[in-house]
């Protein structure tokens, strides 16, 4: 057990509804990042973000989670994202946990971004996931879920590292990394955001952007619009010892949402 963990971010370009061509896209990133505790891919990491559900959902034990474990073995770490996933005659944008020597964990995409009709094409997820690696805990949320806060608070700091994944258009660039910034400070935890690059099947353009920032805002890896492997060394100490320094937590409103 250790009080460091590293994390790798991967931003890079996806194929199109091509599952084969960002397997092997990818699987060369995942072994140079092989060094890190943690890998963290984009949203629909195999797939671009699309709304063809039907045809591109399969069920966990379908090929997409069988290659990530494969994965996972072969580079010693822990690896989350997002793929199309089938359960029950249902299709879910599904953030995935992967470890070398447990069973795979899963988080589906509570809030479903509208404005692209992913709502029409997919069941919004039910559960709040908080997942685990050596000493740290970790909350996985996708991409349009930063913008709800509420729903990420971090009660009673029952977590140390949030992450997003995502597929979040350059348009809207200047809040994705506020937003990022303001879930940092706010929850008094680091924040990891993961994106893509380039252009996907409906020309919609990625800049990245990919950030880790630390429980105080400081902006620790910024990999703007550059195609790549970002690592960066979390002291979990020092995220506790400011939480103890500068107990904001302590004041925090109680609520509950109903999900």
């Amino acid at each position: 057990m250790t009080d460091r963990i590293s994390v790798a971010l991967i931003q890079t370009v996806q194929a199109w509804e091509d599952k084969a061509a960002n397997f092997n896209h990818f699987e060369p990133l995942i072994g140079e990042a092989s060094s890190a505790d943690l890998i963290v891919l984009p949203e629909m990491f195999s797939t671009g973000f699309s709304m063809n559900s039907a045809q591109l959902a399969e069920p966990v034990s379908g090929e997409t989670v069988t290659w990530l474990q494969f994965m996972s073995e072969a580079a010693g770490s822990a690896l989350t994202g997002s793929f199309i996933a089938e359960e029950d005659g249902q299709y879910f944008n599904r953030g995935f946990w992967i470890t070398p020597d447990a069973s795979p964990e899963f988080y589906d995409k509570r809030h479903l971004f509208r404005m692209s009709g992913e709502h029409e094409h997919y069941s919004p997820g039910s559960t709040f996931k908080v997942f685990s690696i050596d000493r740290c805990r970790v909350c996985l949320q996708i991409c349009y879920d930063l913008r709800f806060p509420a729903f990420s608070r971090n009660k009673k700091n029952s977590y140390d590292l949030l992450v997003f994944v995502a597929n979040w258009p350059a348009a809207r660039r200047t809040q994705w990394r506020a937003l990022l910034q303001a879930r940092a400070i706010e929850n008094q935890c680091v924040v990891v955001g993961v994106n893509r690059i380039g252009k996907d099947g409906n020309g919609t353009e990625y800049s990245g952007d990919s950030l880790l920032v630390s429980p105080e805002g400081e902006v620790l890896v910024d990999a703007r619009d550059q195609d790549g492997i970002f690592t960066q060394e979390i002291d979990l100490s020092s995220v506790r010892e400011y939480r103890e320094r500068f107990p904001a937590w302590r004041d925090q409103d109680q609520f509950s949402i109903d999900l």
